[in-house]
């Protein structure tokens, strides 16, 4: 017996991230703290920036690798670069976070490169064993990330939500696959593409509709597609906001390249049947999504409504499935990963000094910190599909693929769903330039919000006045139990009684119309505020020189076979 050839060369960006992970786990097992906290994440995006290195040299080197069992192609490198630039992104956002440090900085970042690691197999299956392998090792990492804040109870929550209805996910899709197999004989995606092609009566096979329907739900419940998508507003505002913008974006991309995939290769053949059916799901998706997202007041839990409602807006083009449609699909997976990071990076920092994401910490925020106002502008701006931004173009893209692909009905939804989203976006961008300024008082591990200038008491490196993440004591509003409180004896704070200490105690923000002015602004977060600002920038310069993007995305669906 001989096993297949392994072209090291072309398996080069998943040994990179393989390895990688592997070195970082170790690396975090020493004592130095400053290797732990310091190290780590460097030693991430080092690895991270090594798979971006090696995924755009393979990229004028297309290869079937493995005996078939996985395509290294333009769509699969793309798909990997975004979830790199996701995967370092949230390295970024979690540098001075408080979930690697209660996890293990090793076992988080390792964890993170693990599920990139994943998502890179995902999105270059070209087998249903390879898929579900893929599938796996993307979701399991996810499953402890979401729950790593493990003194918060919301956190906690979070993983054990994601990981009941993940596994139900996963043995939904585990059976498709299977009876997929049973009525093709085959498990490589172009064999099962011959196989339906070749016998006409698989097209009316109960076991392969059956199969095909499974498959679909089971994508549907990683892609957070209505109705299979309850479980994702709770896990995104219960997960630490870094793992939440790295599952937004991430988990997406490599979930609707593996729509692509199966639906637009392996099943092609029976398209007549599963189109329609895609079609419809795609229409609830996306009215579901925004409705969903109106009346909310948390901005991880409208985020994960948005997110709703764009799966519904990114499975336009499978549904097509022609190659103006896969393209439009891969460039708004692009498109998302800009608008989507530069507001959650703004949302994390906010998080940080109110302690928690309420929308009604954003209130003031343009006269507070212009560095954090805008970006957070121009990515609702972007996700309502403001011209001008990369967001109208991602969208116009896609409504010209329903048009030439005869779904104008669907196109139609695509128009309504983005009229209806202004009323949470722009809902947004009011809180944030036409409200008063919300002073946060002190207290349980909070601080005042940051206004222009600042000052030396607001100092995030100060015991006991740092944000969440800064609070070495656990979650939001927790604090070591040895702390004297306000009013304490010996404390030389007012006591309860007093006047002065009521109106410390008074839980509710001062609002204010005049925004103090004390010299230039400072950056408090200046990780997170490159973050913001570095996709901002994207959203806006790609949204006026899309070209280049164009230009990638077209590349993915040469090699798809469609027309």
């Amino acid at each position: 017996m001989h096993g297949p050839h392994i072209s090291w060369v072309q398996l080069s960006p998943y040994i990179v991230l393989g390895a990688g992970a592997l070195i970082v786990l170790l690396v975090g097992l020493l004592r130095s703290e400053t290797v732990r906290r310091q190290v780590v994440p460097l030693l991430s995006l080092l690895t991270l920036a090594g798979a971006l290195g090696t995924e755009i040299w393979r990229f004028s080197h297309e290869a079937t690798i493995i005996a078939g069992a996985m395509r290294v192609d333009h769509l699969a490198l793309l798909i990997d670069l975004i979830c790199a630039v996701a995967g370092m992104a949230a390295v970024l956002m979690s540098w001075r976070a408080i979930a690697p440090r209660e996890a293990g900085q090793g076992e988080y970042h390792s964890l993170l490169l693990f599920s990139v690691f994943g998502m890179a197999i995902l999105a270059s299956a070209e087998d249903v064993i390879t898929l579900f392998l893929g599938l796996e090792m993307l979701s399991i990492p996810l499953y402890v990330l979401c729950a790593s804040e493990h003194r918060r109870e919301g956190s906690l929550e979070s993983g054990l939500k994601y990981l009941v209805i993940g596994s139900v996910g996963s043995a939904t899709l585990a059976y498709g696959l299977a009876m997929v197999y049973g009525a093709t004989g085959q498990t490589g995606f172009t064999r099962i593409a011959t196989a339906i092609g070749h016998h006409g009566g698989l097209t009316s096979d109960p076991l392969l509709l059956t199969g095909l329907a499974l498959v679909l739900v089971g994508f549907a419940f990683k892609a957070s597609v209505a109705p299979f998508h309850q479980w994702t507003p709770d896990v995104y505002e219960g997960a630490p906001t870094p793992i939440t913008a790295f599952m937004a974006t991430a988990t997406k991309a490599a979930a609707l390249a593996i729509f692509l995939r199966f639906f637009d290769v392996a099943a092609i053949g029976a398209k007549g049947t599963w189109a329609p059916a895609i079609a419809a799901v795609a229409a609830i998706t996306i009215i579901v999504g925004n409705v969903g997202a109106l009346p909310q007041t948390s901005m991880k839990r409208m985020l994960g409504y948005s997110g709703v409602a764009q799966a519904g807006y990114m499975l336009s083009g499978v549904v097509v499935a022609t190659r103006l449609g896969v393209s439009s699909t891969v460039l708004y997976l692009g498109v998302y990963l800009a608008m989507n990071m530069a507001a959650f990076a703004v949302i994390h920092a906010r998080e940080r000094e109110t302690g928690d994401d309420q929308m009604s910490g954003l209130t003031g925020l343009g006269s507070q910190n212009p560095w954090l106002a805008w970006p957070l502008t121009i990515g609702m701006l972007g996700l309502a599909g403001i011209p001008g931004t990369v967001g109208f173009v991602g969208k116009f893209q896609l409504i010209h693929a329903l048009a030439n692909g005869n779904y104008i009905w669907l196109a139609i939804v695509l128009v309504i769903g983005s009229m209806i989203s202004l009323g949470y976006y722009l809902r947004v961008v009011a809180a944030i330039w036409m409200s008063p300024a919300v002073v946060v008082p002190e207290g349980r591990g909070m601080r005042l919000a940051p206004i222009a200038g600042g000052s030396p008491e607001l100092d995030d490196e100060l015991p006991g006045r740092g944000g969440r993440d800064e609070f070495e004591g656990g979650g939001a509003g927790e604090r070591d139990s040895e702390a004297p409180m306000p009013g304490d004896a010996g404390t030389g704070q007012p006591s309860a009684e007093s006047p002065e200490a009521a109106h410390s105690q008074d839980p509710r923000p001062v609002t204010t119309s005049e925004p103090a002015q004390i010299g230039p602004a400072r950056i408090l977060h200046p990780e997170l505020t490159f973050v913001a600002v570095l996709f901002a920038a994207a959203t806006v310069v790609f949204g006026i020189i899309p070209s280049p993007m164009f230009h990638l995305a077209s590349h993915a669906a040469t090699l798809l076979g469609l027309r």
